[in-house]
C-alpha cells in the first residue's frame, strides 16, 4: 500500500518513457516513477520493453510493462536503467534495445543509470561527451568506449540533452537534479522529503570505492569533520585542521582520502558550495553575504566555485532555484 496517494498527471504533463531491457534492475527501473512521479502530476511516467513483451529481471521475476517501444517516439525524456550486461553484450547490445532507441525523436532527453550508459555510449550518443557510469565498470568502459571521455569520480553528469548516472543510488540523484531543473528548488526539495532522501548527494563516487581501510589504531578524521562544519566560515589552514585531529598534516591529509576520497581542500570547498546554495535557495542575504557565512575570502570566489561546480552564477542560481514569493 502506498504511503502517499497516487496523483494523476496533468494535462500537458512531461512524458516520461522507461525503456526496460532484458536483466533489468528492479530498483533502478521503479526510480523514475517513483522520484518524478512525486511531483505533483507534472510527469507523466511510462514504462516500455524494447519488444512489447514481458521483460525477465536480474532477479527471480519478469515484469510486463504498460508499453511496446512505439510509446519511446512520444516521449520528452527516456530513461534507462541498468541491467545485466557480459563482456559481449556490453560491446554488442540486443540489436532490439538499439531498435527501440532509434525510435526515440530528435532532441528528446536521454538519460542513463549505471550500466543504460553501455546502450547510449554502443549506439554513438556519448561519443566525444563526458559520462559516468558505476565505478567499478570504468575499466571496460574505456576499453569498448574510447571516444567517451569517461568520469567515474560523480554521481552525474548533464549535457542538457544527455544525462547519465553511476549506479543504483545516483538514479534518484539524477531524477531529482531533473525535476529541479525543470521546476525549481521547492518542488525538487518536496519531492525528496516525500521519498525519504537528501536533495543533494555531495562527494561523487570517490566515497564509495572499494579501497583498503585505514590503518586500525588512533582516530580517524571524522570528528574533525564535524568539528569542521560548525566553523565553516573561518579559514581553517590544513595544519589547523590536522591539529584538532592530532596528526601530522601529511598523515592527516593520506587518512582524510582514504576515508572521504577527497582532500581535506576539496571538501572544505564542497561543504561550502553545499551551504553556499542553501542560503541561495532560502534567504535574501547579498551575495557577499553568503559568501562570508560559508567561508569564501571573497563573492568572487564563491562565484568561481559555484560556475565550476554548476555552471552558474550565484545570481542566476538563485533565481532558478529559489521558490517566488507568493505572499
Amino acid at each position: 500500500m502506498s504511503i502517499v496517494p497516487a496523483i494523476r498527471s496533468v494535462p500537458g504533463a512531461h512524458k516520461v518513457v522507461v525503456l526496460a531491457l532484458d536483466g533489468v534492475y528492479p530498483f533502478e527501473l521503479g526510480i523514475p516513477h517513483r522520484v518524478m512521479g512525486s511531483a505533483g502530476g507534472r510527469y507523466e511516467v511510462l514504462s516500455a520493453s524494447a519488444d512489447g513483451r514481458p521483460v525477465r529481471t536480474d532477479s527471480d521475476l519478469t515484469v510486463t510493462p504498460g508499453h511496446g517501444p512505439e510509446v519511446l517516439a512520444e516521449a520528452d525524456t527516456v530513461v534507462i536503467p541498468p541491467y545485466a550486461i557480459s563482456r559481449a553484450s556490453a560491446a554488442a547490445p540486443d540489436p532490439r534495445a538499439l531498435a527501440a532507441l532509434a525510435r526515440v525523436r530528435p532532441g528528446t532527453r536521454l538519460v542513463s543509470i549505471c550500466t543504460g550508459a553501455f546502450l547510449l555510449a554502443a549506439a554513438g550518443l556519448l561519443d566525444r561527451r563526458r559520462a559516468t557510469t558505476h565505478w567499478a565498470l570504468g575499466d571496460h568502459f574505456r576499453e569498448l568506449f574510447p571516444r567517451v571521455e569517461l568520469d567515474t569520480g560523480v554521481l552525474f553528469v548533464d549535457h542538457g540533452d544527455v544525462l547519465t548516472s553511476a549506479g543504483a543510488a545516483s538514479g534518484v540523484d539524477v531524477c531529482l537534479h531533473l525535476v529541479r531543473r525543470d521546476h525549481g528548488s521547492e518542488v525538487a526539495n518536496q519531492v525528496a522529503r516525500c521519498c525519504v532522501v537528501p536533495p543533494y548527494r555531495d562527494g561523487g563516487q570517490a566515497q564509495y570505492i572499494e579501497r583498503p581501510l585505514p590503518p586500525t589504531g588512533g582516530a580517524g578524521t571524522g570528528p574533525t569533520r564535524d568539528w569542521a562544519l560548525r566553523r565553516l566560515e573561518l579559514p581553517l589552514s590544513l595544519d589547523e585542521l590536522a591539529a584538532h585531529a592530532a596528526m601530522s598534516t601529511r598523515t592527516f591529509a593520506r587518512r582524510f582520502r582514504e576515508e572521504t576520497g577527497l582532500s581535506p581542500g576539496r571538501w572544505l570547498t564542497q561543504q561550502r558550495l553545499r551551504r553556499a546554495r542553501h542560503l541561495l535557495e532560502s534567504s535574501d542575504l547579498p551575495v557577499e553575504r553568503v559568501a562570508h557565512e560559508v567561508g569564501f575570502a571573497t563573492a568572487t570566489s564563491l562565484r568561481r566555485h559555484l560556475a565550476a561546480e554548476a555552471g552558474v552564477a550565484p545570481s542566476a542560481y538563485r533565481r532558478t532555484f529559489r521558490a517566488p514569493d507568493t505572499s
